[in-house]
């Protein structure tokens, strides 16, 4: 599996991790039970499903080695998209961030990614 994945995190929730120096996940990974994120090739299809149009949004990336067991490589809910995601069972530790960066829109309301995104 990739050694980096990635979420993208609302920016009120990026301040408030900022603040604690630890990441517990949206409203939409406590009601799941896990942080949910993405490989680089599942990036822009998990974005166009659960962020589109969403502004304010930060894509962190994180070393998927420093998380330990509590890294789960899973089937999406409902098996509803092909491949095993990454879910992070506990809260993300700033130790494990590699980097985040603003992942602004585009005038089309796609938003717009690093480019080794691919």
């Amino acid at each position: 599996m990739e050694p980096i994945i990635y979420t993208m995190v609302r920016d009120e929730d990026w301040q408030e991790a900022r603040a604690a120096g630890i990441y517990r996940g949206s409203a939409d990974d406590a009601r799941d039970g896990f942080l949910h994120f993405s490989t680089a090739a599942q990036l822009r299809a998990s974005a166009a499903k659960h962020r589109a149009g969403q502004p304010d949004l930060w894509l962190v990336a994180a070393d998927a080695a420093a998380l330990g067991v509590t890294l789960r490589w899973e089937p999406a809910s409902g098996g509803s998209r092909p491949g095993l995601f990454p879910h992070l069972y506990g809260p993300l530790p700033f130790s494990a961030v590699k980097w985040a960066m603003p992942l602004p829109l585009q005038p089309d309301g796609t938003h717009l990614f690093p480019g080794d995104i691919p």
